[in-house]
């Protein structure tokens, strides 16, 4: 099953600065633990992300948000994506596929040159998701997230 027509891809908002939070919460708990990085950002989307030139987005589904994703700006052509998270329920179903894809679509409008994001390799559907829409692994530096072990990166244009 897809959901892919019936869920809708929306900017942040200030009513929606609470679900970044909860959604990436609810899968750090389970997987991982909350860094005090993530402490910082999911509690200050608009500052650390907004406001400092990214963009937060999100899957709306029966008017619930259900997904999230953020592109974090490194430099003027160069992005970050991060914070995605998919509500457990409907993991697997197209969500994670389609926040990419606009993440995408997004980025080659901007004229964003690449896209690199940290994950962990026990994230397999995430990691499989991500070389599918062509992110190739590079070179990993220390001490971005305890969680990463893998970086990748998507050369947009």
């Amino acid at each position: 099953m897809s959901l892919d027509n019936t869920v809708e891809i929306i900017p942040f908002s200030a009513t929606l600065a609470a679900p970044i939070k909860t959604l990436n919460l609810e899968w750090l708990k389970k997987y991982f633990k909350v860094e005090p990085k993530d402490e910082i950002v999911l509690s200050d989307p608009k500052g650390q992300i907004i406001d400092k030139g990214g963009m937060i987005f999100y899957a709306k589904y029966k008017d619930e948000i259900v997904g999230t994703v953020s592109l974090i700006k490194i430099d003027d052509t160069t992005f970050e994506l991060s914070k995605m998270a998919v509500t457990d329920g409907l993991q697997g179903l197209g969500i994670g596929k389609k926040l990419v894809e606009h993440c995408l679509a997004f980025a080659k409008e901007r004229n964003i040159q690449k896209l690199i994001l940290y994950s962990n390799r026990k994230l397999e559907p995430a990691i499989h998701l991500y070389k599918k829409h062509g992110f190739v692994e590079i070179e990993l530096e220390n001490g971005i997230y305890e969680r990463a072990d893998i970086k990748m990166e998507k050369i947009v244009i």
